[in-house]
């Protein structure tokens, strides 16, 4: 290693610089570097500000303010974030690695976008294999200014001690998820810059990144196939809005901020989800059969034609034989039943499709005869008083809406669409009584799901060029295949943990997962090198690991930190937590006290009475402040500086699946766990 660390403290930490940083030349020509790349990207911002509208004509202007509102969004400033982070020297070229590219004003880059592919050594290069590099360098800050530097001489076989890295790595969580991109590691490198075309699934341990590997992917397949997402689009789905809210500056921080980031509730929205269901009724209605019921349900509801239909057309009436239109029926019903999804007649397209077929019919009749009826002519044709009445005899509109709601109130035309799939008990379950109207029903989150496959029947739904998926160990079968809906003939990027699964449907392995998103030859990539959870706390919720998932191998942890991890009895919760919580709000970062669901509002009471200023974490994605209580619930994807897990066995008795609950809770310290405990520890922990 060559060189001066002058300050390798975290970036939230005021800087130190001793006399030897002062006067040292290379980190004043950095410092001047700097500089100059902060004047650039001024001027980069100065210059998209100054386009002028030429005055070609209304829609033009409109896609020019656009492009230009984007532009500005995309170059917007971030006082605490730096133009570049990193520097490789190949002997014969310098670049400086940053967020984006900056260039001066004649055009010459000053700063390399951290995804082109000159920036790729700066991630995988070793002293084994230093890939053209003479020298990787990489940078400290705080609060914008460069503190310090560490050099890696490759060229030379030599690695640095990496006391940068891990200072950027440990530096304390306070607010939103920051993104990774000065620190991504050869293996996540690797993730990160999958090709567009190819499908991948992390299995990530705690504290291994993967839902910033999935997010810098997005951002990486967005600068790389720019033109092509720009007319697709890439979609974000993560498993709650307290989530959204965490991760929701890592992309437009790397430039990215047309992404749409959203949760499948949000995504499946199209009835007002006014009730719960009782969990084995949700798990029901989350199971893959659900589809076939519904399936059935829409497309065998077509009726047989019964008669001639008489097709009025340029001034005559045309029949159309009822063994012809039998044969139309048919085939119509064969393309949307049994097709893939890609050659897939959607229902409403079908019913479309049927009265067109019908006036071509008497179309070919009227040629025959030696007419030659227009365009026109035959699309009213399809559109009379007579094709209608056959359509909606035979061929009936139906709204998703109401295909669920009778489907779940009426028990005859439940006990069609299920024979042979659902038991007499369970048909039982999903019943419930009739409303007014389908817009008054008592919609459940399930149902939402279910009305959005509905929808799907119908009409074809818009896809996206790339999902990427958060905890989708956790999807139904039914969610699955509302995201696989959007990922149409697109690429898809599944994160997730086993061992972290929580539903009733978490599968033992990634297989049915993928198959119910529609991509069951996805390559499943393990991250198991956890980066942020000190191996004190890791393996202390690797010892749940043998009950909840026997098959997963371990996560290790790359850093150890004494007194990371205190395990308390306690008689009383509410003192000792009062006191824990003041010590840790007391130094930096984010404190989260995690409890079970039903003891938040004790927990919340006990840390205000005690004049400590904590906030509920919500599911409406509002932010908590620096000491959140946290729901176990919701705890799923989040971090903090510190975290509290009171009565842990509580959190392990309230559901289920209650130990992988608790390994959730367990993994989401970054510095420092405390578990207060009144009653024993469950088993794998005791001890």
């Amino acid at each position: 290693m060559s060189a001066t660390p002058t300050d390798t403290t975290p970036t939230d930490t005021p800087p130190t610089d001793t006399t030897p940083a002062a006067t040292d030349p290379v980190l004043a020509a950095e410092r001047a570097h700097l500089a100059l790349a902060g004047d650039c990207l001024t001027g980069m911002r100065a210059a998209a500000s100054a386009v002028v509208d030429a005055g070609v004509d209304a829609w033009a202007s409109e896609r020019l303010g656009a492009a230009r509102a984007e532009r500005l969004r995309s170059l917007a400033a971030d006082p605490g974030v730096p133009p570049f982070f990193g520097r490789t020297d190949t002997g014969e070229e310098t670049f400086h690695i940053g967020r984006r590219h900056v260039r001066d004003a004649a055009g010459r880059p000053v700063v390399i976008d951290w995804r082109a592919p000159m920036s790729r050594p700066f991630y995988r290069a070793s002293a084994a294999d230093p890939q053209g590099l003479v020298r990787r360098r990489r940078f400290g800050f705080s609060g914008g200014e460069l503190t310090g530097y560490e050099d890696e001489l490759l060229g030379a076989g030599e690695e640095g001690d990496g006391a940068l890295l891990r200072a950027e790595i440990e530096r304390p969580r306070s607010g939103p998820m920051r993104d990774i991109v000065a620190t991504i590691q050869p293996e996540q490198d690797e993730i990160v810059r999958a090709p567009l075309a190819e499908s991948v699934c992390v299995q990530g341990a705690p504290g291994t990144g993967k839902t910033a590997v999935g997010l810098h992917r997005a951002a990486y397949l967005l600068y790389t196939h720019g033109g092509q997402l720009a007319r697709t689009g890439v979609l974000v789905v993560g498993p709650n809005r307290a989530f959204l809210r965490y991760i929701e500056q890592v992309l437009p921080t790397l430039g990215e901020v047309d992404v749409e980031q959203t949760t499948v509730a949000a995504l499946t929205a199209r009835v007002p989800v006014r009730a719960q269901d009782r969990p084995e009724v949700a798990a029901l209605k989350g199971d893959a059969r659900m589809a076939q019921v519904l399936e059935r349900a829409l497309w065998g509801a077509i009726a047989k034609p019964a008669d001639d239909v008489l097709v009025p057309l340029a001034g005559r009436r045309y029949r159309v034989p009822v063994e012809r239109l039998k044969r139309h029926v048919d085939d119509l019903r064969r393309r949307g039943r049994g097709a893939d999804d890609q050659q897939r007649l959607h229902y409403s397209a079908g019913r479309e499709r049927l009265a067109m077929l019908l006036a071509e019919d008497a179309r070919r009749q009227k040629e025959e005869a030696g007419g030659s009826p227009t365009d026109a002519e035959t699309r009213r044709a399809a559109r009379s008083p007579e094709v209608r009445a056959f359509c909606d005899a035979v061929w009936p509109a139906r709204d998703a809406e109401g295909l669920v709601a009778a489907l779940l109130t009426d028990p005859a035309v439940l006990a069609r669409a299920a024979r042979g799939l659902l038991t007499d008990d369970e048909q039982a379950l999903l019943l419930r009584p009739a409303t007014r109207s389908p817009r008054t029903a008592p919609w459940t989150g399930a149902d939402a799901v279910l009305v959005d496959e509905a929808a799907g029947l119908l009409e074809r739904t818009p896809g996206y060029g790339h999902v990427v998926v958060d905890e989708a160990q956790d999807l139904s079968p039914m969610q699955c295949r509302a995201v696989a809906r959007r990922l149409a003939a697109g690429s898809l990027t599944v994160l997730g943990d086993l061992a972290q699964a929580t539903s009733p449907w978490s599968p033992s392995d990634w297989a049915p997962t993928l198959a119910g998103l529609g991509r069951p030859d996805t390559a499943v990539r393990p991250l198991t090198r956890g980066y942020r959870v000190p191996a004190e706390v890791l393996d202390y919720a690797n010892r749940l690991l043998p009950a909840i998932a026997p098959g997963l191998p371990a996560a290790t942890a790359v850093r150890h930190e004494a007194g990371a991890l205190e395990v308390r009895p306690v008689a009383d919760l509410a003192g000792p937590l009062a006191e824990v919580v003041t010590a840790l709000a007391a130094g930096p970062g984010s404190v989260g006290v995690v409890c079970a669901d039903a003891a938040v509002p004790a927990v919340t009471g006990a840390l205000r009475d005690a004049g400590l200023p904590a906030a509920v974490l919500a599911d409406d994605g509002a932010a908590a402040g620096r000491v959140a209580v946290v729901p176990a619930t919701l705890a799923k994807g989040l971090e903090f500086d510190a975290v509290v897990v009171a009565d842990p066995a509580a959190i392990a008795a309230a559901e289920p699946r209650g130990l992988n609950r608790l390994y959730v809770v367990l993994t989401r310290a970054v510095s420092t766990l405390v578990v207060l405990h009144r009653d024993d520890l469950p088993a794998p922990l005791a001890g």
